[in-house]
């Protein structure tokens, strides 16, 4: 069974007793800050100069240096940038002021585990990954509570790079929940194909193909907005807090009678047979490299594919529902004029 980390088995004071930068300040940065703050450490924010995030992380009281500032004042690294900007990040502003005894860290394992980045022998090298986007990790630490988190040590120059990690894990309130230990590769591994499978390709896929199916049936999109994405965070609501078990407590016996006659009928044996090719293509490095080699040739296929979902029918539909209901603190999200990538609006909520 692997081992699980709570408040008493972790010590804050190791955290406290160092200098941590946190690169980048997007939804995990700006909450790992903002919690490590409140913990009593000593933080900064590495950005680099052109940042729209720096008025933003000293308007929270935060205070920012540049990249290469932070990694020479720091003692801890948490490199909190995108996957696909790391490792040049990496590579010019932070290796080469690593010194014998620093730590670097990481929330996500994806370019330790594709050997994307390849750290010197001298230094630590750790993760502490929490479960939830990074608004969650920070509204539920200011309530009181926490949210689950990953950890794993891929190299121990120092012999104490575990309880580092696990002291940086309470300092964001993740012991309050529960921390599993896990290694790079499994970390990683498994996050690529609960995105792929489930939390965002397969629940995207499902919802598309049901609306699509109702509307071409003649019944109103509305509806169908309704039905098939609406009412899925009801499910999931309950799904998150008792699991499949309680979900089907809560609904109607027809439904629930529904759950068990057509859930096989969708995910068949080739559905299955697909998600095993996913997860070998995870493994096997194929996706990993799909994905630097779309991003190092421009990313014209996915900003092709990010174009092309903008305008599917479902999110006009759900724009105009979702802006008649305001107690959902309902966001939209627009295209940058200058770069073509999407942002909230000024009027939603970041």
């Amino acid at each position: 069974m692997p081992k699980t980390y709570y408040d008493q088995n972790a010590d804050l004071s190791l955290i406290q007793g160092k200098k941590v930068a946190i690169i980048g300040y997007g939804s995990q940065g700006h909450a790992h800050a903002l919690n490590l703050k409140d913990s009593g450490v000593n933080v900064r924010i590495g950005l680099p100069a052109n940042s729209r995030s720096i008025k933003k992380a000293q308007a929270a009281g935060l205070q920012t240096l540049s990249l290469d500032e932070a990694a020479k004042w720091a003692d801890v690294i948490m490199i909190l940038a995108p996957d696909t900007s790391q490792p040049a990040l990496y590579r010019d502003h932070i290796a080469p002021h690593l010194t014998k005894g620093k730590t670097v860290m990481f929330a996500h394992g994806f370019n330790i585990r594709y050997e994307t980045i390849v750290p010197s022998a001298d230094i630590d090298i750790s993760m502490v990954a929490p479960k939830a986007p990074g608004h969650r990790v920070r509204e539920v630490f200011t309530e009181g509570g926490g949210t689950p988190a990953l950890v794993a040590v891929h190299q121990d120059a120092s012999g104490k790079a575990h309880d580092l990690a696990l002291s940086y894990a309470k300092g964001i309130g993740c012991t309050r929940a529960g921390v599993l230990e896990t290694t790079f590769k499994e970390e990683t591994e498994t996050d690529l194909f609960g995105e792929q499978a489930v939390l965002c390709g397969g629940t995207s896929a499902l919802v598309k193909a049901a609306f699509e199916t109702l509307v071409a049936a003649g019944y109103q999109p509305e509806l169908a907005y309704f039905e098939c994405l609406h009412e899925l965070k009801l499910i999931v609501d309950l799904m998150y807090r008792g699991g499949l078990a309680y979900m089907r407590y809560s609904i109607s016996d027809t439904a629930e009678y529904g759950d068990y006659t057509a859930g096989p009928r969708l995910v068949t044996d080739a559905t299955r047979a697909e998600m095993k090719r996913l997860l070998n293509e995870i493994q096997d490095g194929t996706f990993a490299k799909n994905w630097i080699k779309e991003n190092e040739t421009g990313r014209k296929e996915f900003e092709k594919m990010r174009a092309k979902e903008a305008t599917h029918p479902l999110e006009a539909v759900g724009a105009k529902l979702r802006s008649q209901m305001p107690f959902l603190d309902p966001v939209t999200v627009t295209v940058d004029s200058q770069t073509g990538a999407p942002r909230l609006a000024e009027t939603g909520k970041a």
